[in-house]
């Protein structure tokens, strides 16, 4: 092998951690974990969000936008509430994991 054949894999090994480390970034962050968590099973608005969570709602909108801007997360408006749901696949496939390691009865 030389080293001209693995270049452009080392390249595209760097542009993938760089994608993984800023998506871990952003679910570095207990508040985002759970609204992900909830999100996972569907879409949520925000007042169900702060109603599940206990999260106060200037917390939760600022977390939200968190995830909105790193696009996470997509909106639907439908009158005068904002509905919630993953857009990630890669998020969805993370807190499916997490969930499984953190969060599913033991006794199973």
């Amino acid at each position: 092998m030389t080293n001209e054949a693995t270049a452009p894999d080392i390249e595209r090994l760097k542009a993938s951690a760089g994608q993984a480390s800023l998506l871990l970034k952003a679910l570095a962050n207990a508040d985002r974990l759970l609204l992900l968590c909830q999100l996972s099973q569907g879409e949520r608005n925000v007042s169900e969000l702060e109603a599940l969570l206990g999260i106060q709602q200037p917390t939760l909108s600022q977390q939200l936008a968190v995830l909105r801007r790193e696009g996470m997360v997509e909106t639907r408006r439908a009158g005068k509430q904002i509905h919630y749901r993953i857009a990630s696949r890669e998020a969805l496939v993370l807190i499916g994991t997490l969930y499984e390691l953190f969060c599913e009865d033991e006794k199973k």
